[in-house]
């Protein structure tokens, strides 16, 4: 094992790649430029074995180790940036105007490019490592790792197990997070369409008003979680978009209302579907109106097996020492996609601290290079705990 000393030679070139990509965000599914750059480094790299075009324009690379026969695991890094206009400020910011990466995923290519080069010229582990660059992490279903998992890279690449890890503003960098079980939530999202009947604003009692109807539904909707469910279980429904008329003297026929459901409980997903229709349905139908609704399924909750956890934590562990460790965090709503991965293999994902930085998905966001040598060692260790020679 490891610590991050022997990483920090590497530090200076991965930085070079970080910025480089970090100038060069694209979109879900329009990583082109970002996927020739990885494969031409992977190449560099006297890696053979390298498959791209996989759900568009993601990568999956091996790397045999020289320790004799074993499984192949899985590393996964995704590789999108978000439609954002980028306020950081930074000599390497976004020359692609409206497009930058928000989320860390610049650092996340980066730092398993980083690993990768290591891993390929030192090879002491048995069995073999698949290099997974992802694309498309952060749109609406069908995503990215969705797409990876339909077109059989589990069963084509033979991995047994599979592991992710993303950038947090708020933890030090240099500390790891992590716990077993649920790690991040599911996001669904709703649409709920108000039918009512409009008329001009000065005769509202001529009319069948769908915007007062809407705003008691939305009021109603929060009853689902203060009400009806455990207040020890993790459910939030957000009504994020509301659109009515217009013009100031018109009640409009319709409201549309739209927002999203976050949770850690599969069984919480079945509730939100079927309560925020009944209780839509019942307020409306109450003022005489009626309801559409649409209920969107996306990205599952991120759950941990408790023996690829206790992995992922050693591998920190030896890397940073117990103080650097938090191996009991406290569970995120948030969705990450590579739920979709830890639903076909058993596998864990864990944070790397980045700093006090802007918060992710936010215009002045920026990925802390001094983080890099930190998770490139981290995926040195993971690979050669699970795999020892």
């Amino acid at each position: 094992m490891q610590t991050v000393e022997t990483f920090r030679d590497l530090q200076g070139e991965v930085t070079e790649w970080r910025r480089y990509l970090h100038e060069n965000p694209e979109l879900d599914f329009q990583e082109h430029n970002t996927a020739k750059f990885v494969a031409e480094k992977l190449a560099s790299f006297g890696i053979n074995h390298i498959e791209t075009g996989i759900a568009e324009t993601g990568i999956v690379a091996l790397i045999q180790g020289e320790g004799g026969d074993g499984p192949t695991i899985g590393l996964r890094a995704d590789m999108d940036a978000l439609p954002i206009v980028e306020a950081s400020n930074k000599p390497w910011s976004s020359r692609n105007p409206g497009v930058m990466h928000a989320c860390g995923h610049d650092g996340h290519t980066a730092m398993l490019l980083g690993a990768a080069k290591y891993l390929a010229a030192t090879r002491k582990f048995k069995g073999s490592v698949a290099l997974i660059f992802q694309p498309a992490e952060e749109p609406e279903f069908p995503t990215g790792g969705y797409k990876m998992v339909q077109e059989g890279i589990m069963d084509r690449f033979g991995i047994s197990q599979v592991y992710g890890m993303h950038t947090a503003p708020g933890i030090e960098i240099g500390k790891f997070a992590i716990c077993d079980g649920p790690i991040m939530g599911s996001q669904d999202d709703f649409d709920l369409v108000v039918k009512g009947k409009g008329g001009h604003a000065c005769a509202p009692h001529r009319t069948v008003d769908p915007v007062v109807i809407a705003a008691q539904i939305i009021l109603g909707l929060q009853t689902l979680v203060s009400r009806q469910t455990d207040p020890t279980a993790a459910l939030v429904i957000s009504v994020t978009k509301l659109k009515a008329a217009q013009a100031y003297n018109v009640i409009p026929d319709q409201v549309e209302i739209g927002g999203t459901v976050r949770t850690l409980a599969p069984a919480l997903r079945d509730f939100a579907e079927k309560e925020i229709l009944a209780c839509a349905q019942g307020i409306a139908r109450g003022f005489g109106a009626d309801v559409e609704f649409r209920y969107l399924r996306s990205v599952p909750p991120t759950v941990n097996n408790t023996e690829e956890t206790n992995l992922s934590v050693q591998a920190a562990l030896s890397l940073v020492g117990a103080e650097s460790v938090d191996d009991k965090m406290r569970p995120r709503i948030g969705a990450e996609d590579f739920s979709y991965m830890l639903e076909a293999r058993p596998g864990a994902f864990i944070f790397l601290g980045n700093g006090q930085t802007a918060s992710v998905h936010h215009p002045a966001f920026d990925f802390d290079d001094e983080a890099l040598p930190y998770g490139i060692g981290y995926w040195v260790n993971l690979v050669e705990t699970v795999l020892p020679a």
